[in-house]
């Protein structure tokens, strides 16, 4: 199972935030490049990154994603705000390794088809849902889509992963959580990436013997120090199974 330590950013900051509201966010003082970097010491083969104020249309943080994304030592899985073809493709020409959608899956469906088909393996679609329905613009609008109908429609996309975040959740009901997140997991044809469930190891142990999930995020856990990165890589690697010696 992949994991993917997560680092979301908001004024050039490292934040992360109570069920997405932005108005609460915890500011971490930490550097978001040397932090990055840290990922890849530690043994992380992808970062996800998230920049919360291009949801909002504002790009002050670009020259800062750009660094990362240049300096990181690992590829970086690009999330926040990209709305239109010209965004997604600008990114991957910035060298980001793969570009989450979320909005843009639901205004302009055909759009996303298209961008998995000329960009296959770099292009992810992010399920956030609440009370059974999928949200967008930040978790602020609802799609009117279950999960289930949303990830259907997209079947035939080469998507290199869809993240799931149950935001009704949000870390203070993991085993509802895992239930959301496996079910739909079985039904989809593409790897299936937890978002909002790893609070300590133990989280990872039980997430690893969840078949259909191929992968998950790790932030906030990482930064209030309840689970090392280390710790997570460790747990999440496939155990050796034993072999017999022939004689």
């Amino acid at each position: 199972m992949m994991i993917y330590p997560t680092m979301e950013l908001k004024d050039g900051r490292c934040v992360t935030l109570d069920k997405g509201r932005l108005d609460t966010a915890m500011i971490w003082h930490v550097d978001p490049v040397a932090t990055a970097c840290s990922f890849a010491a530690d043994g992380a083969e992808w970062m996800h990154l998230t920049d919360f104020d291009a949801i909002e249309g504002d790009n002050r943080n670009a020259e800062l994603v750009e660094e990362i994304i240049r300096t990181a030592g690992i590829p970086v899985q690009l999330g926040g705000g990209m709305r239109s073809r010209e965004h997604v493709e600008h990114w991957i020409d910035k060298g980001a390794g793969r570009v989450v959608v979320g909005t843009l899956a639901a205004q302009d469906p055909e759009m996303v088809r298209v961008l998995t088909r000329l960009h296959p393996d770099q292009i992810v679609l992010a399920v956030d849902v609440w009370q059974g329905q999928v949200m967008t613009d930040g978790w602020r609008q609802s799609g009117s889509f279950t999960p289930e109908a949303f990830i259907e429609a997209f079947a035939d996309c080469p998507f290199a992963g869809i993240i799931i975040t149950d935001i009704e959740s949000d870390m203070t009901d993991v085993e509802a959580q895992l239930g959301l997140i496996a079910g739909l997991a079985e039904k989809a044809r593409t790897p299936v990436i937890a978002s909002g469930v790893v609070r300590t190891v133990d989280d990872v142990a039980r997430l690893k013997y969840i078949g259909s999930v191929s992968g998950t995020l790790v932030g906030r856990a990482l930064f209030r120090k309840t689970l090392t990165l280390s710790e997570a890589l460790e747990t999440a690697t496939p155990s050796r199974e034993e072999i017999a010696e022939f004689r």
